[in-house]
């Protein structure tokens, strides 16, 4: 098929690649280029570097909605219109464009989490499972038919791992969606709206971590963080992102002696650094002190006078 594909981060770029090797991908739109993590130098978003790569033609418009934007894209006659995290609104005007429509790698299991930050939402609500859906675009947020869906357990997955195995499974079912849809075999599933929830784009400083939450919410918190998102706190007085973390069993709590710890609390018993919540403790695994690397809480603790004297607290940034 002749598609033009619409996408931004590093979920939509391992689609990309899958999609490009299968058909004739003939234009690739993407958000301008934008300051990107630290530093503020413009940098290119990762569908943009996977299409310069691949010399395929990129667009980088403001809008959709202008006259000379939708008289390209007819121009372009795609057969279909493939979308992935592109972070910009298609007007009913493009989504008539191609013949077999606008399809949408959304990750989520639809009607649910509908919205900018599916799968860091999925996280934060203590999920079993996330997945992708192969949406057929209408004017609604994420309201169309679905044929393709597919699944996966969270477990211990960070949100970062998660994007990548579900841009996998979106890529694959993408095409099997692209074939289905030619060969005239497609069948559409209706969503249920009285099951759909929403999920915001995470704002920033959400996922900073809080000594009156409970374990299981700064511990999601955690999960659910990134670069362009992270998880930080001011911990013996000293402000970091916190990389990975565990939840302590009580068992483990009453063997190395932190069962009543109180939130806000900090205890470097055995090698092993905790924090105390509202209602337990939560073991960091990684950190990053602002303006140094990543390393193990050992190494952290290492280089924090008077850790183990049990006066260290930690709080909210």
């Amino acid at each position: 098929m002749r598609i033009v594909f619409m996408g931004t981060p590093d979920f939509a770029a391992n689609v990309l690649m899958e999609l490009k090797e299968q058909h004739d991908v003939i234009a690739v739109y993407t958000r301008p280029d934008a300051v990107r993590g630290r530093g503020k130098a413009l940098l290119a978003s990762p569908v943009k570097k996977v299409a310069l790569e691949a010399g395929i033609d990129v667009f980088e418009p403001k809008t959709l909605r202008g006259e000379e934007e939708v008289a390209r894209l007819r121009n372009l006659a795609p057969d279909a219109i493939c979308v992935a995290a592109y972070g910009m609104i298609l007007p009913q005007e493009v989504l008539d464009i191609p013949r077999y429509g606008c399809l949408n790698v959304h990750a989520s299991l639809l009607p649910k989490y509908r919205g900018a930050a599916p799968i860091e939402r999925a996280i934060l609500a203590g999920e079993r499972e996330a997945g992708i859906c192969i949406m057929r675009m209408e004017a609604g947020l994420d309201t169309g038919d679905y044929c393709i869906s597919r699944s996966c357990e969270i477990g211990d997955m960070s949100s970062e791992r998660l994007t990548d195995e579900l841009a996998d499974k979106g890529a694959c079912a993408l095409m099997s969606a692209l074939y289905e849809i030619e060969q005239g075999q497609v069948r559409w599933t209706k969503q249920n709206d009285d099951d759909a929830t929403y999920a915001p784009k995470i704002e920033k400083g959400e996922l900073n971590l809080d000594p009156n939450a409970t374990v299981f919410v700064n511990q999601r918190r955690v999960q659910a963080s990134s670069s362009a998102h992270p998880s930080r706190c001011s911990l013996a007085g000293k402000t970091a992102t916190l990389v990975r973390t565990s939840m302590v069993s009580s068992d483990d709590a009453e063997e190395v002696g932190i069962q009543d710890m109180q939130a806000g609390s900090v205890a470097f018993v055995r090698k092993r650094l905790f924090i105390g919540c509202a209602d337990g403790a939560l073991e960091v695994c990684m950190i990053k002190p602002d303006g140094k690397k990543e390393m193990d809480a050992a190494s952290f603790a290492s280089g924090v006078q008077d850790i183990k004297s049990g006066t260290k607290t930690w709080e909210q940034v």
